[in-house]
């Protein structure tokens, strides 16, 4: 069987035109693994579930070091507006931290992962209506084009499991290589003993 691989903006053959596009896509992506990871068993679910933490870890390191700081700085009542994603992503990266903790198998994992889903999707309607709804406004082309680039070089360094505290740019900054690496290290280790 060939191995599934995770979506990650890095690797998207779309054009890097629209950070919003490809954020909401990633959305999309998102909803699609939550859907594999409920449809599995076994061996299969635990595969998706991994690929689902990594898109999940990645796609909001690095909205935190590209989209949010924009957002601050550029929208109406941005600070407002990322302190609210930043207090959902938080509640959703220690959900998601138990979780990753939990066997796909145990009966606690179902009712955990609908509860993540939940949250994840109610975040991800705020981003889209709050935050990159005036994103694409406040933007010609060249921005979106620069921000989609800047998210894709973020996602390329981004750590691939979640690290609850750590929902600020400046945080990610300083724990993202050193957190990505290790869990580059953890993903490589787990690869070769034939557990991913």
């Amino acid at each position: 069987m060939p191995e599934k691989h995770t979506p990650q903006a890095s690797d998207d053959r779309a054009p890097d035109a629209d950070v919003v596009a490809l954020l909401v896509r990633q959305h999309g992506d998102i909803r699609n693994l939550f859907d594999e990871v409920e449809q599995s068993r076994g061996e299969e679910r635990r595969e998706a579930f991994r690929r689902l933490v990594r898109l999940l870890a990645v796609h909001e390191t690095a909205e935190e070091e590209v989209v949010h700081p924009f957002a601050r700085r550029n929208l109406p009542g941005g600070e407002q507006v990322v302190e609210d994603r930043l207090a959902e992503e938080r509640a959703a990266k220690e959900t998601l931290s138990a979780l990753d903790e939990l066997d796909t198998d145990d009966p606690k994992f179902m009712p955990q992962l609908m509860r993540l889903r939940k949250d994840v999707q109610e975040h991800a309607r705020a981003e889209e209506r709050y935050e990159f709804t005036h994103i694409r406004r406040s933007t010609d082309a060249e921005g979106l084009a620069t921000l989609a680039k800047a998210v894709k070089a973020a996602e390329a360094m981004a750590p691939t499991r979640p690290h609850p505290g750590v929902e600020s740019g400046a945080a990610n900054v300083a724990l993202g290589p050193v957190a990505a690496l290790v869990d580059r290290t953890k993903d490589a280790v787990r690869k070769a003993m034939g557990k991913d």
